[in-house]
């Protein structure tokens, strides 16, 4: 019997919302799968084709979809991870020495 996971759960979510999106060509492949593990997490792809070939709503379907799924991961109790970078790390602190 097949386990249920928070990462299963939000996957079936995404595949869910794909196919009810109207800028999606629901007549073509659309799927989202899980990729290897690795030292970062696990990576989602995301196989969809938009309704249209023109650059600039193609990018806007795409942004969206994206934005979208950025937010309800945390419904579904998952973060995203992005590797700190330089920026990133300004506001930490170290803490404060001992001294004798």
């Amino acid at each position: 019997m097949r386990q249920l996971t928070n990462l299963g759960t939000f996957r079936a979510y995404m595949v869910a919302y794909l196919k009810a999106h109207s800028g999606i060509h629901h007549g073509m492949i659309t799927m989202v799968r899980q990729l290897a593990p690795d030292d970062k997490g696990i990576p989602l792809e995301v196989y969809a084709f938009t309704n249209t070939t023109e650059w600039e709503p193609y990018e806007n379907i795409q942004s969206d979809i994206f934005d979208h799924f950025f937010s309800a991961a945390q419904a579904f109790g998952l973060e995203i991870y992005q590797s700190p970078s330089g920026s990133d790390l300004r506001g930490w602190s170290l803490p404060e020495q001992q001294t004798e």
